[in-house]
């Protein structure tokens, strides 16, 4: 029977793992919220004073005028000095209260800023297999949205609610000592909304946590589609998608008005009390009065502050609603932040310097499912410089080949090694270093061709980014475009033709200057002219380097000094037209 934790204790912890994953990143904040905190507390004190020079004007003019007697010389001074104190303590109040704002809204954009680079990077250092698992629009949901929202509960509404808690206190500990009586029989009705926050805490906290999910569905919906428009146009998607779509955002909906409806009820409850409270005064601060107990001043004082101190009340129950609301946010943050990589540099790794590009593969099995080997016990062996085609169908595991070359993924047995050194016993980053990837889908970025080369080697000077452009066949093209090299193309180069994709990529390729080159479907989609530019850089990428090319097209193996293939969790060695070895690629263009 599965055991279900108490909502309360859900709610507790949701909060606890929100401030747990803020705290690292207060860290050179301290004094900014010090002053924020300080400034805060001198608001505090202002508040308590506010009402005091209105009660020494009643107490001294309400006797006067009720007797009709002559108002004493120095109470028109009093009254002065209590109009001026009052503009001090107004004033004081104010630029306390904008100190403190300013303060916290400085602690918590900085604060969200750190924490949203701390997720955006932990997300790059994910593996692969989390990616595949994940939705990227709730991913992205979690890295802007629910980050923001978490700013509530580390400033916006944690640091409020101490304040309003110091003066809630404050007050109460001055109406005590003015008539312990009146202020036990107003401070009795403060629990009730102590109560009516924990209890409408908890199943905002429930309301909440399911919004942000599906809030998190419908953007990875709303991602999926417009990543995929020219399927949509196609296939005529807009209709049963835009239904799908709708279904989320009413579910979402839905969860979302619960949320607000529990909060706006929670704050009606506590105005109830607060009418209730200011009745109880009225009543027996009005017969305090009478009977001497009370001076007309401090009846003022109670009013003022029961007005004053119940609304920190009402602040505690619209606060809790938001913090309720950020705790959900901030548990989605802290599950990815606790989702670890599933491969990562072992302690022992060392970096990888020169390679020569002597690649083993030796009795490796893979397995994504257990019993389900995608690889069964394997042996390959690729020598330095040689140009080696992996076929097979779809799914026979060429990809995860060459993923092993660069440990993407582990094996489950047997060992992978590079000139000799096991790929576990040395650091990814220098791993990565060594090879350079062609995919099929050349992905670019939202940024200029310059700067979309240079990810092959982020230290390269101008001259370099064109040398491997020039090699690539590349310049001519980019030459032409309206600002060169400066050109913003749009995201994964949709302003460009697949061929001046693959051209870029492979001039990024040129630039990291790797003794590893893997091709994967290099030329896939490409009319033959196209593909004729994309083999003849792809020529000068890979002379001299070890160049393993994954190929379903049978014309690019020709190129190649083995071909190998990949079926039934197996390997072997296959016939093909003879050729001299590390034969010219551009050779069989024509056959596009």
């Amino acid at each position: 029977m599965r055991l279900r934790t108490p909502v309360g204790q859900v709610r507790a912890h949701a909060l606890r793992r929100s401030l747990q994953i803020c705290r690292p990143h207060l860290d050179g904040q301290r004094a900014v919220a010090a002053g924020g905190l300080a400034a805060m507390f001198g608001e505090v004190l202002m508040r308590l004073l506010e009402p005091w020079p209105v009660r020494v004007v009643v107490d001294a003019v309400v006797p006067a005028a009720v007797e009709g007697a002559a108002v004493p010389a120095g109470v028109e001074r009093t009254i002065v000095l209590c109009a001026v104190a009052t503009l001090a303590i107004v004033g004081l109040r104010a630029l306390t209260a904008y100190v403190s704002t300013v303060a916290f809204a400085i602690v918590g954009s900085r604060v969200t800023t750190r924490l949203r680079a701390r997720v955006y990077d932990h997300l790059l250092g994910l593996s692969m297999g989390f990616h595949d698992r994940a939705r990227p629009g709730d991913l992205v949901v979690r890295l802007t949205g629910d980050v923001q929202r978490l700013q509530e509960v580390a400033v916006s509404a944690a640091l409020p609610l101490l304040g309003n808690v110091a003066l809630f206190t404050g007050m109460a500990i001055v109406m005590v000592v003015i008539d312990p009586l009146l202020a036990g029989a107003v401070l009795l009705l403060a629990p009730f909304t102590v109560v009516f926050g924990v209890t409408s805490g908890r199943k905002i906290t429930q309301a909440s946590r399911k919004q942000r999910t599906n809030e998190g569905e419908v953007a990875a919906s709303a991602s999926e589609a417009l990543g995929a428009m020219k399927v949509v146009h196609s296939y005529a998607l807009g209709t049963v998608l835009g239904a799908r779509f709708r279904a989320g955002n009413d579910r979402s909906l839905r969860t979302g008005v619960t949320a607000r409806r529990l909060a706006a009820g929670l704050e009606r409850r506590t105005d109830l009390v607060v009418g209730i409270a200011t009745a109880v005064v009225l009543l027996l601060g009005g017969r305090g009065v009478l009977s001497g107990r009370l001076t007309p001043g401090e009846l003022v004082i109670f009013l003022s502050y029961l007005k004053t101190a119940f609304r920190p009340m009402r602040d505690v129950a619209k606060q809790t609603g938001r913090i309720a609301r950020a705790a959900a946010s901030g548990e989605r943050i802290a599950d990815l932040l606790d989702t670890k990589p599933e491969i990562v540099d072992r302690t022992y790794a060392r970096p990888l310097r020169t390679v020569r590009g002597d690649l083993e593969l030796s009795s490796v099995t893979v397995e994504y499912e257990q019993g389900r080997p995608v690889l069964r016990n394997i042996d390959l062996h690729i020598r330095p410089a040689e140009r080696v085609a992996l076929v097979g169908e779809s799914g026979a595991g060429k990809s995860t080949i060459v993923n092993l070359l660069q440990r993407i993924v582990e094996p489950t047995a047997g060992t992978v090694s590079i000139d000799g050194h096991d790929v576990r016993s040395v650091t990814l980053s220098s791993l990565r270093a060594h090879t350079a990837v062609v995919l099929q889908d050349s992905v670019l970025f939202a940024m200029s061709i310059a700067e979309n080369i240079r990810c092959g080697r982020a230290d390269a000077t101008d001259d370099e980014v064109l040398a491997s452009a020039t090699a690539a066949d590349a310049d001519g093209f980019i030459s032409d475009l309206p600002d060169g090299y400066d050109t913003v193309i749009g995201e994964r180069g949709a302003t460009l033709s697949g061929g001046q994709r693959q051209r870029i990529a492979i001039a990024r390729a040129i630039l990291r200057d790797a003794s590893i080159v893997i091709l994967d479907e290099p030329t896939t989609g490409l009319d033959a002219q196209s593909a004729g530019e994309v083999l003849a850089a792809l020529d000068r990428l890979t002379a001299g380097r070890t160049t393993i090319i994954i190929a379903h097209d049978p014309s690019l193996t020709k190129g190649c000094s083995r071909v190998i293939e990949v079926s039934a969790g197996g390997i072997h060695e296959v016939p093909h037209p003879p050729g001299p070895h590390g034969r010219r690629l551009v050779a069989f263009a024509g056959r596009r």
